[in-house]
């Protein structure tokens, strides 16, 4: 056999191989797309979105008993759990015994404190008495010093001068006498009538009376010349140093008296801090014993806790410490109850206030219990997302109708939310549906094969899923693959049809819904003209559209030619007051 034809059969053998593999993949990927997995054919009939949520039951009036002993205490004595009580009854005993040892020592402090206040207050009325003292004392010496001086200058000068005028004259008529007794002695001593010894004495007597009259005037000379001027600037002086020393005394005596009350204030501060505080600690020793403030069932605030992360604490009971303003015992004061769940993120965009909702208790089987969404947290619990930051729940609120007594609080309950029913709807599971894109999906068989079908979808209760479009009644679609986020529903409102009052309940959830889509159309016919208001309703709107109908404009918006689209953001900007204003300003310019 030559090369040539060796590499022909080579060459030909090559190519029936190449042809055998490409058509067991054809045929591989047709039998891929036969109906070998589970199918299911579509129906059309009844449909609940719901979702369903795990709680506790708590009384919706109760009173909260929390600690309100500063920082951490011991329980000496508990009242158990579940006793009927009155009001009065002593609940909870706490530890005093610390605050007792306070207690004693703070009456020493304000013993002492009263005894330094009562001192002070002493103190100030003696600086007081003693201050009117000593400036009524330097009054009466600057008013003894006034008259001194008057006393002086208008009677003892005066005085003064007519005693040495006086004085003068008195030896000036002496020395008169004096000389006409010398000039007869003379007379008689000439006639030898006398001896010569009286005739000196006579001479003496008048050299005696020349020189009292020059010491006359010279004393009058030295009371006008030097006595006066001393004295008068010495009692001036004296005035002047009482003036001082009344202002000196006056200036001292405030002092004190302003020293004495700033003491007795502070020392009147103290006193009364330490009294507060014992008065304070005498309230903390009576706050160690609760009691109840109304007839109740007596309920550990630890059991009535919700589960979870949450309720990982050590139960209530005697010896154990408990904080200030934790929770210690719930009252409740009548028989309606709540229902505490916490909603998922992933739940959250399809929930609101009003919606009904089917309760159901552990503890209770066989019971249900109708009521409605009240309440939904603004942010989710920060202990959740505190312990698991990948964990976003929601606190929220159901209020159940009537009153129940055989409802107690710490129950555990499941909610299932009701958020629409549909009397005649075509769904499929939500395995069945799977995004190809972002386009909705699912495989339909024909014949042997299938084949993918894109379809509208609406809201799911986690179990199935809301055909609006795409599929008729009968058709066979694929299971596999399937969606491997599907979760498992519940089965209460199922049960919820087999009851003796399910149709009461049925009529309550149904006039619910039907309420709350009035009021929603009542709110967007009444909703204000001006274009501020509609521009947010028109955003309020947005946000709580499906994503399928935010999908659908979008890929109208797409279509449009760009005339229309212009004329659509015209037509938005002039919703706007701000641009109204501006194009008004505009024009007017």
């Amino acid at each position: 056999m030559s090369k040539n034809k060796i590499y022909i059969v080579i060459t030909c053998v090559i190519i029936i191989l190449v042809i055998l593999f490409v058509s067991g993949q054809i045929f591989k990927s047709k039998s891929e797309e036969s109906s070998d997995g589970p199918t299911y054919q579509v129906k059309r009939g009844p449909l609940t979105i719901n979702f369903v949520e795990s709680g506790t039951i708590k009384a919706r009036d109760q009173i909260i008993i929390k600690n309100e002993v500063e920082g951490r205490t011991s329980i000496i004595s508990l009242i158990p759990e579940g006793t009927r009580v009155k009001k009065g009854d002593l609940l909870v005993e706490l530890d005093a015994s610390s605050l007792e040892d306070q207690k004693i020592d703070q009456e020493i402090r304000v013993q002492n404190n009263e005894a330094s206040y009562i001192g002070s207050k002493e103190n100030l009325a003696v600086d007081e008495n003693q201050a009117k003292s000593d400036v009524d004392l330097a009054n009466l010496n600057l008013e003894f010093a006034k008259q001194d001086l008057e006393k002086y200058i208008q009677g003892e000068y005066p005085y003064q001068i007519d005693e040495a005028d006086a004085e003068i004259t008195l030896a000036q008529q002496e020395y008169a006498q004096a000389q006409n007794t010398l000039k007869w002695s003379k007379k008689l001593f000439e006639k030898k009538y006398i001896s010569q010894t009286e005739l000196q004495e006579d001479e003496l007597a008048e050299k005696k009376k020349t020189l009292d009259v020059q010491l006359a005037q010279k004393s009058k000379e030295l009371l006008t010349g030097y006595t006066y001027k001393r004295n008068l600037a010495q009692l001036k002086s004296d005035v002047s140093q009482a003036e001082m020393a009344l202002e000196r005394t006056d200036r001292k005596a405030r002092a004190n008296v302003i020293q004495a009350q700033a003491d007795l204030k502070a020392k009147e501060a103290e006193f009364l801090r330490q009294t507060d505080k014992l008065q304070k600690i005498e309230d903390q020793i009576g706050k160690t014993k609760i009691y109840a403030p109304a007839d109740g069932l007596a309920i550990y605030a630890t059991s009535a806790r919700r589960g979870g992360f949450r309720s990982n604490v050590e139960p209530l009971d005697e010896g154990r410490e408990v904080r200030e303003r934790e929770e210690l015992i719930y009252l409740p004061i009548g028989n309606s109850s709540n229902a505490e769940i916490t909603i998922h993120e992933s739940n959250l965009k399809k929930t609101q206030i009003g919606l009904p909702a089917i309760i159901t208790v552990d503890a209770l089987p066989g019971n249900t219990f109708y009521g409605t969404v009240e309440q939904i947290a603004p942010l989710p619990d920060a202990q959740s997302m505190w312990m698991n930051p990948d964990l976003k729940v929601y606190n929220s609120e159901i209020y159940i109708d009537g009153n129940n007594e055989i409802l107690r609080t710490g129950m555990s309950c499941q909610a299932e939310i009701i958020i629409e029913q549909y009397k005649d709807a075509i769904c499929v599971p939500m395995q069945a549906v799977m995004r190809v894109g972002t386009e909705p999906t699912v495989y339909v068989q024909t014949g042997d094969s299938s084949e993918p079908r894109k379809v509208k979808t609406g809201l799911d209760n986690n179990k199935m899923i809301h055909i609006l479009e795409g599929l008729d009644e009968g058709e066979v679609v694929l299971l596999n693959p399937p969606l491997k986020s599907a979760a498992v529903g519940s089965e209460n409102h199922n049960d919820l049809q087999g009851q003796p009052s399910a149709e009461g309940l049925q009529q309550k959830i149904s006039e619910r819904l039907n309420a709350i889509k009035t009021e929603e159309t009542d709110n967007e016919s009444d909703r204000p003209g001006d274009g501020t208001s509609g521009t947010k309703e028109r955003k309020l709107r947005s946000e709580n559209l499906d994503p399928e109908k935010r999908e659908e404009m979008r890929k109208r918006f797409q279509e449009m030619s760009p005339e229309e689209r212009e004329k659509i953001r015209k037509e938005r900007r002039s919703s706007r007051p701000e641009d109204s204003e501006k194009k008004n300003t505009e024009e007017k310019n």
